[in-house]
């Protein structure tokens, strides 16, 4: 089994996948002080019709402003366009069609934020505009469209202050932090387990790795339900459902076992071995 080279993308945005992580990091970027997470309401675009319009986050506060943040770990200077075609989409959601209306339709004000993490350097903050990919012509005195994105770079030590204020982008950070450290050592795949136990060990986003650890356990171990399990399930339900209960009960199982064995302090390969002597 081979690492995802995109981990930090969907790690990102599972971990800001819910009102409280999404309320902390706009409270840290925006400097206000929110407490109720009531007032967001996610509107991420999820197009099952068109796979390519889909973006990271998209969330309203109060439905008076409207924020989409994107995750990027390279440098892409399209991002104004790219924003433009998702904003349409989100408000498209939100109007609901309320636009052939005579009387004018009141829109949240956006947000755009691209927070960057990627290897190449760049400044702690940027912004981009969408008029600076207009092709020039004789008369530039007039923009009547623009777009302005607020480039935030997140990588660890750039942005103090965001960290200060968010736990989770903070950890965010942290975790990234890891695996660059242990891939100069290791493999990918090796460095992300071992960033990941790092975390548990050290609180850091140690609830958000514990209530995932089936994505923990898919990387450390490539066998997802006890065979055992599976074959006498069978002979009780059909072969069919047999081996959905193997598969459900042999996971659970591996991920306590998997769990205990990380509180014990073994390493990654010391649990893939245990792992393989019992299976």
């Amino acid at each position: 089994m081979t690492a995802n080279k995109k981990y930090k993308d969907g790690l990102f945005r599972s971990i800001f996948n819910n009102k409280s992580s999404l309320l902390e990091l706009y409270n840290a970027i925006e400097g206000t002080a929110y407490q109720d997470e009531s007032i967001i309401e996610i509107n991420t675009l999820h197009d099952v019709l068109f796979a390519a319009m889909k973006n990271d986050i998209s969330f309203a506060i109060n439905n008076k402003t409207v924020i989409l943040i994107e995750h990027q770990s390279t440098i892409n200077e399209n991002m104004p366009l790219r924003l433009l075609s998702y904003i349409t989409r989100v408000y498209e959601k939100m109007t609901d069609k309320r636009i052939y209306n005579e009387s004018m339709v009141k829109i949240a004000k956006p947000k755009f934020i691209v927070l960057y993490n990627g290897k190449a350097p760049y400044p702690k903050e940027k912004y981009l505009r969408l008029s600076d990919a207009f092709e020039k012509t004789d008369n530039d005195d007039l923009i009547s469209l623009d777009l302005i994105v607020r480039m935030l770079n997140i990588n660890k030590g750039y942005n103090l202050g965001l960290e200060r204020k968010s736990k989770t982008l903070s950890g965010y950070a942290d975790f990234v932090a890891k695996v660059r450290e242990y891939e100069k050592e290791f493999p990918l795949e090796e460095a992300i387990k071992s960033a990941v136990k790092y975390c548990i060990e050290n609180d850091i986003l140690e609830d958000y790795f514990r209530q995932n650890l089936s994505e923990v356990v898919d990387m450390v171990i490539t066998l997802e339900y006890n065979l055992k399990d599976a074959m006498e399930a069978a002979h009780e339900d059909g072969i069919e459902k047999g081996m959905e209960k193997g598969m459900e009960k042999g996971k659970k199982e591996g991920q306590s076992y998997v769990l205990e064995l990380l509180a014990q302090g073994l390493s990654y390969e010391e649990i893939k071995k245990k792992i393989e002597e019992v299976s």
